[in-house]
């Protein structure tokens, strides 16, 4: 990817509108002084003595926030969430950023997922303790099906691209049920130019009609490989004939795999030093990725600027990183400069 090329797409951001469908998380912070711990007179157990809190939009939601970072100009919501305090929480940070929640159905029967992070320390150096999870363990109901099919019927013309974040491991309970999913697939059969990239933990082996981004294990789970790098040129043309649309094949510090149209190329990765957080790191590629397509980027630009963006992301700590513009292009340059020594 030349800088130009950089350029252009960051110049674009603001005229594009991405619509983002899937499961939206609420990731809730509780910081923990480990010097104000008590003992429970009832229990005679230790009582953590929380010091702050914060939260931010998870899964689908870390997705949306990276968009924004990017400098996105239009960015929609389409999922399911609680009418709880965990889903005022993720409504009222989505508004801040102006996503269009218009097509963020809440429920009162159903949680607003949440991962609750219990960090113990300091915000500047503090160890994450065992996550506790609030989720869904009944399946979506079909009312909502219908109403998730119908709106994304309805808006997905309306955007120059999708992206699914389907992060639910358990089929059924959460946004992309099997009906859903069957939706989504007929929309890219019929809405071919519609770019819609799907990240799938444990289905991603059932998308046909739309590009797909798995992980080294993702894609190995589907082919009976124990990881697709072991075999990633393979592995990712024989995952585009099924979808008929581009693989991007994640390997960690190997960068991506991109087979699109029969021609596989590896992406490479972007070094990074120091101490780093892989979490959100999948759903800032992805963010990268689509704004590089719909920017009219080629997919094997896209995918490096998949690479770029997680490259600053997993290098913030304690937090769900995104970044900036201007980040994307520092990081550029300085690996310009290393390629210009070689």
């Amino acid at each position: 990817m030349q800088r130009s090329v950089l350029d252009r797409i960051l110049k674009q951001a603001n005229d594009l509108k991405v619509l983002v469908v899937g499961d939206f998380f609420l990731d809730f912070y509780v910081l923990i002084d480990p010097e104000k711990d008590e003992v429970s007179l009832e229990t005679g157990k230790t009582a953590f003595q929380a010091v702050d809190h914060y939260s931010s939009p998870g899964a689908a939601g870390t997705v949306v926030n990276n968009l924004t970072a990017l400098g996105v100009g239009t960015i929609g919501a389409l999922g399911v969430i609680g009418s709880d305090g965990f889903g005022f929480e993720l409504r009222r940070h989505l508004e801040e950023q102006g996503v269009n929640i218009e097509h963020l159905i809440q429920c009162p029967t159903r949680l607003t997922p949440t991962y609750m992070k219990p960090l113990r320390g300091t915000r500047e150096a503090s160890e994450e303790q065992n996550r506790i999870d609030f989720k869904n363990w009944t399946p979506l109901p079909r009312e909502l099906e219908d109403q998730v099919i119908e709106a994304l019927r309805a808006e997905a013309p309306k955007y120059h691209a999708l992206i699914v974040a389907d992060q639910v491991d358990q089929e059924g309970l959460g946004l992309v049920t099997e009906r859903v999913r069957s939706a989504l697939c007929q929309l890219g059969q019929d809405h071919p130019d519609l770019i819609i990239l799907v990240d799938s933990r444990r289905n991603i082996g059932e998308y046909r009609h739309v590009a797909i981004k798995p992980n080294e294990f993702e894609a190995g789970r589907v082919l009976g490989l124990k990881t697709a790098a072991e075999r990633p040129e393979e592995s990712v043309r024989a995952l585009s004939a099924r979808t008929q649309r581009p693989v991007f094949l994640t390997v960690g510090d190997q960068g991506q795999w991109v087979c699109a149209e029969g021609e596989v190329r590896q992406i490479p990765a972007f070094p990074v030093t120091g101490p780093i957080d892989i979490v959100g790191a999948g759903d800032s590629t992805s963010a990268g990725i689509v704004l590089g397509l719909a920017a009219g980027a080629s997919v094997w630009d896209a995918a490096l600027l998949g690479n770029l963006v997680a490259s600053i992301t997993i290098t913030k700590l304690g937090t769900t990183g995104t970044a900036s513009p201007a980040e994307l292009v520092a990081r550029y340059e300085q690996w310009a400069e290393l390629r210009a020594q070689e």
